[in-house]
């Protein structure tokens, strides 16, 4: 049976996308939205929001491929690359190099896709790793470039993509496409193509992922007209064993209604999700701004490692051992220390005695 880019049709993905209309709907008003709540947010406070979504999803987009990634270096880097606190480590490692990536993605979103575009965007993800030969460059070798589960004794092909000869070809049409304009098509069903396609082409002998999912990104913030930040990899990394079995059911057929279809409905869960930490940093921002000056140095450092923990906070809220453990005090300073931050207004104390516990009192969105 012939792979999908082997049949008559390739690459003419087929869908329906009336069953996706309401979730583009919802996903425009949802964009809207977030652009009207960043107008009203100072440039500081703007950038924290930028550096905080595009370390999530290079976080998240490198773990789905078994990578973990150091978030304060990748932190770091982001917020050297917009001239703020220049990181203490050497440039050059590998969240250096995924923050760039990411930043270039956010910086040229607007720009036509290119080959060279794609070339440096690997070539950042691989530069020094001795597993690939061809960095910044598609895939040259002549064996087949296969999906092959892990068992030894009985490996099974999920995907043989083209062969290299082919590759420069078909990425040609896929740049092609890429750059095309349809304002009648659905945007999360473009996005939804856009993966799939480039994933069935897998150009690069590592990375595939993480370079199709910033592509996602990019056709996104194209459709409307500015840098979509959304850490989509967050919610695929949770939903990993659904996107490979989506993604699947693709390998053979041009017929991919069931992926748009799971694909817009991620797009719009995580563009929700994104807004959840936009409103979480403003109410950050307006509540340590509020207390200034009104708690020590002890409550504040507790405070700010509760906001660390992101807008779920300390899983089961934050307990008395836990504040003296952040704060380094004895238990009678931490119980006047929590007490002051409850009659403040910062904290919420629930339950009694040993199973009193605290969490931040945020206004709901």
């Amino acid at each position: 049976m012939p792979w999908n880019w082997e049949l008559v049709d390739w690459p003419q993905f087929i869908y329906d996308p009336t069953p996706i209309a309401k979730l583009d709907r919802q996903f425009l008003l949802s964009v809207g939205s977030a652009f009207g709540c960043i107008k009203t947010i100072d440039r500081r406070e703007y950038k924290r929001f930028v550096i905080e979504i595009l370390s999530l999803e290079g976080l998240e987009s490198s773990r789905i491929e078994g990578e973990i990634l150091d978030r304060e270096s990748l932190q770091q880097s982001i917020r050297h690359h917009f001239g703020l606190n220049p990181p203490q480590k050497r440039r050059g490692d590998k969240e250096s190099r995924m923050g760039e990536l990411l930043c270039q993605v956010y910086e040229s979103f607007n720009e036509p896709l290119t080959h060279e575009m794609l070339w440096q965007w690997h070539s950042l993800l691989f530069d020094g790793a001795s597993h690939i030969d061809e960095k910044g460059g598609y895939r040259t070798h002549s064996e087949p470039m296969q999906i092959v589960s892990n068992r030894y004794d009985s490996p099974t092909i999920f995907f043989e993509a083209p062969p290299s000869a082919r590759i420069f070809q078909e990425m040609t049409a896929f740049i092609d496409w890429f750059n095309s304009k349809n304002a009648r098509e659905s945007l999360l069903g473009r996005a939804a193509i856009a993966h799939v396609y480039f994933e069935s082409i897998h150009p690069f002998e590592d990375g595939n992922g993480r370079v199709g999912r910033v592509l996602v990104e990019k056709i996104l913030s194209q459709g409307v007209g500015r840098p979509i930040l959304i850490a989509i990899s967050q919610l695929l990394e949770k939903r990993k064993k659904g996107y490979y079995a989506a993604l699947g059911q693709c390998n053979r057929t041009l017929e991919v209604q069931h992926w748009v279809e799971f694909f817009a409905q991620v797009i719009l869960e995580a563009h929700e999700n994104s807004m959840q930490l936009l409103y979480f940093l403003i109410a950050k921002s307006k509540m340590l701004n509020a207390l200034s000056g009104q708690i020590n140095p002890r409550q504040t450092k507790a405070l700010l490692r509760m906001f660390e923990e992101g807008p779920d906070g300390f899983k089961g809220g934050l307990s008395a051992e836990n504040y003296i453990a952040i704060t380094k005090t004895s238990r009678s300073t931490a119980t006047r220390d929590l007490v002051e931050l409850v009659e403040k207004g910062a904290l919420v104390k629930t339950g009694e005695l040993r199973h009193t516990r605290y969490s931040l009192n945020l206004p709901k969105a």
